[in-house]
């Protein structure tokens, strides 16, 4: 299997690839009932594309349809679409910009990116395990620890849900057709 700094500067991977979105998952966990419970959810509508430029460089972007979020509750999802929220109504997309990448082991690398919930963008760090498939798609699988309310997902419910979200991404990657 190629290494992540073999596959940014690889002529077989220069080129577009497009998100793969029935084998990609993008969700979260969170601490609720005073961290007690674990919450998690799903987004079920996602989308995007990168760009690998073939000397090392790679940007692409993640576009995450917020009402498409799903926890298992419906009371608990509506709430999530709330003002306090999420607010679906006025922000109904989340990206996920990536800027560059630095390879950290053979198959790891620390995507730079920008995250945008509500309006609000800020940089981000995504420790990545980049794999090729059997199929020549790419797997990215990356996850970080977000304060919500950096990006004014505000609501709290009682105090039952915590501050900080890991977020996460398990997305598969196919070479555009030129």
């Amino acid at each position: 299997m190629a290494s992540v700094q073999e596959l940014l500067n690889s002529s077989e991977t220069t080129g577009v690839w497009n998100l793969v979105p029935d084998r990609s998952t993008v969700g979260f966990r969170a601490k609720s009932m005073w961290g007690a419970m674990p919450v998690k959810g799903r987004f079920s509508e996602i989308s995007g594309d990168g760009q690998v430029t073939g000397s090392g460089a790679v940007f692409g972007r993640v576009d995450i349809r917020a009402a498409s979020l799903r926890t298992g509750i419906k009371k608990r999802d509506a709430d999530l679409m709330a003002a306090d929220f999420f607010d679906v109504e006025k922000f109904p997309d989340i990206s996920v910009v990536v800027t560059g990448a630095e390879p950290t082991g053979p198959d790891t690398a620390t995507l730079r990116a920008d995250l945008t919930v509500k309006d609000v963008t800020r940089p981000i760090e995504l420790p990545a395990t980049v794999k090729r498939l059997d199929d020549g798609s790419i797997q990215v699988t990356a996850t970080t620890t977000v304060d919500r309310t950096d990006f004014g997902v505000t609501g709290n419910m009682l105090g039952m849900v915590g501050k900080t979200v890991k977020a996460f991404g398990d997305l598969v990657f196919i070479r555009a057709k030129e």
